[in-house]
């Protein structure tokens, strides 16, 4: 790797690790994206496992032809550990993803029935979305709920909005959460 583009991406990935607390302040999940390219044998897989040896983040590799519905790649994302890197190799050809749906109503993320291009984009731009909002609103990075609210979020499709009006009606963390359960278990009714 040229000397100047490994400092720019040392430094970058330096800058990302050191303001965590910079994306939980903003609400943004704390996520940093690269798209690796070129044809095989130029060390894109051996650049992943530098990253990840320096930034000591465990790797998971998601294979998309073992995915067959936006549910079960939802599933996959909520699953994986904080402090990881996901890789997706040959997104381009790996599988055909449906963009959006044609016609009226078509909004983007499918059915649960079929993996969408959408979908996909959504679900990583989205991962780890309710702890932000939760660190945020209630000052809080884990709790006894938030198993169950992740399941329910897997099954129910809602809003950052819709969630954090949840979390902002007590200020008793118990209380919030609780309540937020019961507008999700509402919701998927």
């Amino acid at each position: 790797m040229d000397p100047a583009v490994k400092k720019e991406l040392v430094d970058d990935l330096d800058r990302f690790v050191r303001r965590r607390d910079y994306y939980k302040r903003v609400g943004k999940a704390w996520k940093r994206g690269y798209l690796l390219y070129g044809p095989p044998g130029t060390g894109k897989s051996s650049l992943i496992a530098a990253i990840a040896n320096y930034l000591k983040f465990d790797i998971y590799d998601l294979e998309l032809t073992s995915v067959s519905s936006n549910s079960q790649l939802r599933g996959l994302l909520v699953s994986t550990r904080n402090r990881s890197m996901l890789v997706i190799e040959d997104i381009d050809c790996s599988i055909e993803l449906q963009n959006r749906p044609a016609g009226p109503g078509g909004c983007g993320q499918g059915t649960n029935d079929e993996l969408t291009l959408s979908g996909l984009l959504n679900f990583i731009d989205g991962l780890c979305a309710f702890r932000v909002l939760a660190s945020n609103y209630l000052c809080i990075t884990d709790h006894d709920l938030f198993n169950e609210i992740d399941k329910l979020m897997l099954a129910v499709e809602v809003t950052p909005a819709q969630v954090a009006e949840e979390l902002m009606k007590s200020e008793d963390t118990d209380i919030a959460l609780q309540g937020l359960i019961n507008f999700l278990r509402y919701r998927k009714l």
